[in-house]
């Protein structure tokens, strides 16, 4: 997934998610339109979140279960 940011001035804007940079681009004009002559625009890949390794979800479980003991 892509984002399409644009700044003008002191205001971004973040138009999207598009499945393809290509689309993102295709859709600039569209964007533009509504900015400045000065507006400046980039196209970002979106990234997965990351998932925690094991030991950090052995860890988080822990947590969760010691909290769950001493609330009750």
């Amino acid at each position: 997934m892509y984002l399409l940011t644009v700044k003008d001035g002191l205001v971004s804007k973040y138009v999207g998610p598009y499945p393809t940079p290509k689309e993102a681009s295709d859709d600039l004009e569209r964007v533009l339109a509504s900015c400045s002559d000065r507006a400046r625009w980039q196209i970002h890949a979106l990234e997965s979140p990351r998932q925690p390794s094991f030991s950090e979800r052995i860890k988080i479980r822990a947590n969760e279960s010691a909290l769950s003991a001493a609330a009750s």
